[in-house]
């Protein structure tokens, strides 16, 4: 099964709307346009650009539920006004963490709402897709896995499933969409579409399966390379063509099978040359505090030809003293770009709230601590680039800190998991903008991926 079948097959389809609650998503993708802003201009703009796929960067993941849902219905609103503007279709896909982290089910209930809402016709059943091929995240039997040192690790065992904000126990997609509804969708109910079903019955069977779904149904598909996701996406596009209406929660790798893209290459220093900016040395901006991007500094800190600033959550946290340390640190990290690329990152201490309400606001209150760093850096010394490491941290430097409306995501460093951003306005044009999910990659990947912009 081939990637240019399912482009041919969806030629003309509707348009593949990826709202991605941060802006990992795009790390398997190339040529596709990213929006951090849904005004109708910017999606309208969005919708005319030749691509068969295209993401608006929401940062849910980073938001209460209740500014999750209004930011959801936000977009939704402003994309149906667009799409009938530019005469139209789309499909919309919720895309969250591979690791099973965000605001499910809240919001593909809202987009299911809102849809119902627009055009009176509600959505036949919730696809969940959260493979994640290259960062090893596979599902096998409706069971979900993670590639780790030591082998495969059911990911309700993870580090990540104990998230203080989105954590979980079930590894079993059925056992653990009915945790997540509280039993509103109970785990036998949910409809497994397994590796038999896509290798044995091929994209007719599974479009039978799919167009099975009524009264918003949820089903979980196994995924463990593109080809099983190529059937799925042929199977989709027979489906929806037969009239069923289907909304996607879904993890990276869905995307590019749906969009009709093979795998690329990472990008070359030949391809990075003209992306890169002229200063001589760029910005590292470090935010997520899981233990694998711990490792990663280290072994960056090892390579050398870095200056490294601290932001200490104690003091961002601290009122009198938060505006003039991030001053200082900020001060620092611009006068060193001129003989170093510099490091700007939180403290490596996890501080938590009282509850998870209480955690995502110090998580907010951190990273708009970085965002204030950035800017004050990109206003005294424009650096050759900006690599920003953790989902909430890499959105909001894009939005914020570099004030990035419009983008396209040009490819990768490493293979399907760093993707370049290059942005066509605003104060962070010509600069390449890297996203770099903090739960992806080997402990060499940050430097790797250095190593390759300092050569370009």
């Amino acid at each position: 099964m081939s990637a240019a079948e399912v482009a041919a097959r969806i030629a003309g389809a509707p348009r593949l709307v990826v709202l991605d609650d941060d802006p990992t998503g795009t790390q398997t993708v190339a040529d596709v346009p990213v929006l951090t802003s849904w005004t109708v201009d910017d999606l309208r703009w969005a919708l005319r650009q030749d691509s068969a796929a295209f993401f608006v960067l929401t940062n849910t993941r980073s938001l209460s539920p209740e500014d999750a849902a209004a930011r959801n219905r936000e977009v939704v609103r402003a994309l149906h006004a667009a799409a009938a503007a530019e005469g139209t279709g789309y499909v919309l896909a919720s895309r969250g963490d591979s690791t099973l982290r965000g605001h499910f089910p809240l919001e593909t209930d809202v987009l299911a709402e809102e849809l119902t809402g627009l055009d009176g016709k509600a959505p036949d059943g919730v696809v969940l897709v959260p493979a994640y091929i290259e960062a090893g995240r596979l599902t096998v039997g409706a069971n979900h896995w993670m590639r780790t040192a030591d082998g495969l690790l059911p990911v309700g065992m993870s580090e990540f499933a104990r998230d203080a904000t989105f954590g979980y126990r079930s590894s079993s997609l059925p056992e653990w969409v009915e945790e997540k509804t509280g039993g509103r969708v109970p785990a036998d109910e949910v409809l497994c579409v397994t590796l038999d079903d896509l290798r044995g019955g091929g994209p007719a069977h599974t479009a039978r399966l799919l167009s099975s779904l009524r009264g918003g149904r949820t089903a979980v598909v196994d995924a463990v390379c593109d080809d099983d996701l190529r059937v799925l996406a042929l199977a989709l596009a027979q489906a929806e063509e037969n009239g069923t209406r289907l909304l996607y929660r879904v993890g990276p790798s869905f995307v590019r099978a749906r969009a009709g893209q093979a795998g690329r290459a990472p990008l070359t220093r030949a391809e990075l040359r003209p992306l890169r900016g002229n200063a001589p040395h760029g910005l590292i901006v470090v935010g997520s505090h899981v233990a694998l991007t711990t490792r990663q500094l280290d072994r960056l800190r090892e390579r050398g030809g870095i200056a490294e600033y601290e932001l200490d959550v104690a003091l961002l946290l601290d009122e009198e003293r938060r505006d003039a340390h991030i001053a200082e640190v900020a001060a620092a990290a611009a006068g060193a770009l001129d003989s170093a690329d510099a490091v700007i990152r939180t403290s490596r201490v996890l501080v938590t709230g009282v509850d998870a309400d209480g955690s995502l606001a110090i998580s907010r209150r951190v990273s708009a601590a970085l965002v204030q760093a950035v800017r004050q850096v990109n206003a005294t010394r424009r650096p050759a680039f900006v690599v920003a490491k953790g989902g909430i941290t890499s959105s909001d430097t894009a939005t914020h800190g570099l004030e990035i409306r419009r983008a396209w995501a040009r490819g990768t460093l490493l293979p399907g998991i760093v993707s370049l951003w290059e942005p066509v306005d605003g104060p962070a044009a010509g600069i390449p903008y890297i996203v770099f999910a903090g739960n992806v990659g080997g402990a060499d990947a940050l430097a790797d991926a250095l190593d390759l912009l300092r050569s370009a």
